[in-house]
């Protein structure tokens, strides 16, 4: 797959840096921010230490988690809206480093539901891990798989192996074609 994005991705890129979506992911994903730091530092920091040890410890892991994936989330729209206003460069938020993925499973709330972790917690969790999914889907929708270099994928491989016997008279597709039928 080619390093470079599409014309495609450029204009997806555009039409959802401006429009209506966005704003409105850029605003529920920044107050998710707000909501989650205002939970842990104040009754969630409280909570914690009277949960019970197996909920503390998955509690102080999972806090740990839910912050990074919320800062990531929120630099990436950060980084889009940059880009709307003209403060970053296009160019600039197609490099690898400004890519946000899932690498990690997602936190699964519903399956610590009724073994002692704070509920207010776990609907914070459970609404973060959404938040980050629909930005690695918009993140891939607007810049494309950009991580494969061509070699790396065999059918690019495949299609190059073809192109290149194809331009150097060893591989005739119409006579195969012929045959095939």
């Amino acid at each position: 797959m080619s390093t470079h994005p599409s014309p495609n991705h450029a204009e997806t890129d555009l039409t959802f840096t401006e429009g209506k979506v966005f704003e409105r992911v850029f605003v529920d994903g920044m107050a998710l921010v707000e909501e989650t730091a205002s939970y842990l530092d104040g009754p969630g920091r409280k909570l914690s230490s009277t949960l019970p040890r197996e909920a503390s410890l998955t509690y102080a892991a999972w806090s740990m988690e839910l912050t990074t994936r919320l800062m990531q989330a929120a630099s990436w729209l950060v980084m889009q809206k940059a880009v709307r206003d003209g403060d970053m460069e296009r160019d600039d938020a197609r490099q690898q480093k400004y890519r946000i993925s899932r690498d990690d499973p997602a936190l699964n709330a519903e399956a610590q539901r009724g073994r002692g972790m704070p509920e207010v917690f776990l609907d914070l969790v459970e609404r973060a891990e959404n938040l980050f999914e629909r930005i690695c889907r918009l993140d891939d929708a607007i810049y494309g798989n950009q991580t494969d270099s061509p070699a790396e994928s065999p059918v690019n491989q495949q299609i190059a192996d073809l192109q290149r016997a194809a331009e150097t008279g060893a591989f005739d597709p119409l006579k195969v074609w012929g045959k095939a039928r």
